[in-house]
């Protein structure tokens, strides 16, 4: 028997959970964000697949999803059901014999098993899940992570009616699993599933990177897997660049662990309904969010070691700076000071819709 990555994605999950709890909402486009109201300035957390097929996805405004689906359902964001419900499926998958299981969040899980038929056994897991939660999930198989990960985009294209997403056309891969909901992408199929797609395709490439890359000449998977090292060290970094290299040719770590997921950083953030112009008022609102923020970190039972501040103008201008602070502290004064000196790192020259702070915890 083999080792095997498996990346476990439940469909549309925040959007799922609100049709359990009302299924008259089944089949219709539903949208979750902020408190629910398109008139108020949010971003949508999450769309049905219904939704989608409007242009609706996450991390618009609320007002664009109207506007391009005047139809949807608005529901407001409700943590605590999204909680209860992603312990309920995380409750199934460690109960499977002989798995080991890595949370990524509420909606996505890495699992390491050893089995000759992979295929067989995620859709035993999709079985399960469903049967316990009434929860639908896609599970991509792959012989690291990275390969697991990008299967699953496969694995989703035959679970929503729209094909338009870059990962789901002409999947050249006959010898790849191909059960519903299950997609199987390895070091046999790589280059016949991802040779001609573009870079951004890959996890872990970005627009902004894929943009120095196409300076570079290369804009597809292949391209970038034939790449010399040494010139994407030149304009990417040394480390960074031939990493990305790796990338392309379907490199990644096979290695699922259950250590407990411990965060990185605790946040927070307001949207303002009314534009603040006021640099008094600006001040007086990272001052409150730094507050929150201090208490969480005391709540973590770790200190802080670097303070981050979001602002984003009008109309959707969104620029972060940061601090490192002398020592790691969860000290509310200290915390909301460096706040305070990170907000003075920007020009407050145009209205600001949007305020955020971040507290980073020290790498282990």
């Amino acid at each position: 028997m083999a080792a095997w990555v498996l990346h476990v994605d439940l469909d549309q999950f925040i959007a799922a959970v609100e049709v359990l709890r009302d299924p008259s909402l089944a089949g219709k486009p539903v949208v979750v964000g902020g408190r629910g109201d398109p008139a108020e300035r949010a971003v949508v957390a999450t769309a049905s697949y219904e939704a989608r097929e409007f242009g609706v996805h996450s991390g618009i405004p609320l007002r664009l999803a109207k506007k391009r689906c005047p139809d949807a359902i608005f529901l407001p964001h409700d943590p605590p059901a999204y909680d209860a419900a992603s312990a309920e499926v995380y409750a199934v998958l460690r109960s499977l014999d002989g798995v080991v299981v890595e949370a990524l969040g509420w909606d996505e899980a890495f699992l390491g098993v050893t089995t000759d038929d992979p295929v067989a056994f995620a859709l035993s897991v999709r079985a399960a899940v469903l049967e316990h939660t009434r929860l639908s999930c896609s599970i991509g198989i792959g012989d690291n992570k990275l390969r697991a990960k990008l299967a699953t985009g496969f694995a989703k294209c035959r679970n929503v009616r729209s094909a338009s997403s870059a990962t789901c056309r002409d999947v050249r891969s006959a010898s790849s699993a191909k059960a519903a909901g299950v997609y199987q992408l390895t070091r046999d199929n790589w280059f016949a599933v991802m040779a001609e797609r573009p870079t951004t395709a890959l996890w872990g490439i970005g627009a902004k990177t894929g943009r120095k890359l196409a300076e570079l000449g290369f804009t597809t998977v292949a391209e970038l897997a034939r790449a010399e090292p040494e010139v994407l060290a030149e304009r990417l970094g040394p480390r960074m660049g031939p990493w990305y290299r790796g990338l392309a040719r379907g490199a990644g770590s096979a290695e699922v662990t259950d250590t407990p997921w411990v965060a990185k950083s605790r946040s927070r953030e307001t949207t303002f309904q009314v534009d603040l112009t006021d640099g008094t008022e600006i001040a007086a609102e990272v001052s409150a969010l730094a507050r929150r923020v201090a208490a969480d970190v005391v709540a973590e039972g770790r200190p802080a070691a670097r303070v981050a501040v979001k602002v984003r103008f009008a109309p959707f201008f969104t620029h972060t700076r940061s601090m490192t602070l002398p020592s790691p502290t969860d000290d509310v004064t200290r915390l909301t000071e460096a706040a305070l000196a990170v907000l003075a790192k920007f020009e407050l020259d145009r209205p600001v819709r949007l305020l955020g702070v971040r507290a980073e915890f020290p790498e282990s």
